[in-house]
């Protein structure tokens, strides 16, 4: 497997290279967002590791910078930004998991395993159609009534999930068993801001509200075949 560390504190992603080094993970660096950028135009990453206040372009850019161009590797941000809102504009960004400094390099290592199973159990079976909406897991994008976006990992595995079972509610406890298999969620409101940047995303600020809320039930899509 192999990994881009974005840092530009040298000290810092020497001693991360070696730590995640030792367990197996081929680490290439870059010191900066416009590096990054630079670095996955000539090499595939299986996951990239970023940290967001840089020089010249900062993580949460670079993110949106590579999500923009439909590349769909998993984003890390390890950041010292530590608010509410600077998570859920991490996310936004197109970030698939979120770790403030300082932190253990042992939960830096749990992370990562986790969102790498994440990846590998997410399906591959052919696109679907479902109704209006038109799921494709090969590009990790979908159309919906004029609307066409490719979705960050976690995003879109958690409209496949709901499309699944649609137009049947899937529970919070279900769904959250099925993004964090490992019990790994970020932080109690990890699904929620899911679900809003997916309401989002499908077009309800133009009154595609695909998404609802089942008290009690959970979520479900108000969709069907």
């Amino acid at each position: 497997m192999e990994i881009l560390l974005v840092e530009n504190d040298h000290a810092l992603a020497g001693s991360l290279g070696d730590y995640l080094a030792e367990f197996g993970y081929d680490l290439d660096f870059a010191r900066d967002g416009l590096s990054c950028l630079e670095r996955v135009r000539q090499h595939e990453y299986d996951l990239i590791v970023m940290d967001v206040a840089m020089p010249r372009m900062s993580g949460f850019d670079t993110c949106r910078q590579l999500r923009s161009r439909q590349y769909q590797t998993p984003v890390f941000f390890l950041t010292a930004r530590d608010t509410l809102s600077d998570k859920e504009e991490g996310y936004a960004a197109g970030g698939d998991d979120y770790l403030v400094k300082p932190f253990e390099p042992q939960e830096l290592l749990w992370r990562i395993r986790a969102l790498m199973r994440r990846r590998a159990a997410r399906p591959s079976h052919s696109p679907r159609q479902l109704g209006d909406l038109f799921l494709d897991p090969a590009l990790q994008s979908f159309s919906y009534n004029g609307v066409v976006a490719v979705l960050p990992a976690l995003q879109f595995r958690l409209l496949s999930l709901l499309a699944e079972e649609a137009p049947h509610p899937v529970s919070r406890r279900n769904l959250e068993a099925a993004l964090w298999p490992a019990g790994d969620s970020p932080d109690s409101d990890a699904l929620r801001t899911y679900i809003y940047r997916l309401r989002q995303a499908l077009g309800k600020p133009h009154g595609n509200d695909l998404i609802r809320t089942v008290h009690g039930k959970g979520y479900r899509l108000a969709i069907t075949d």
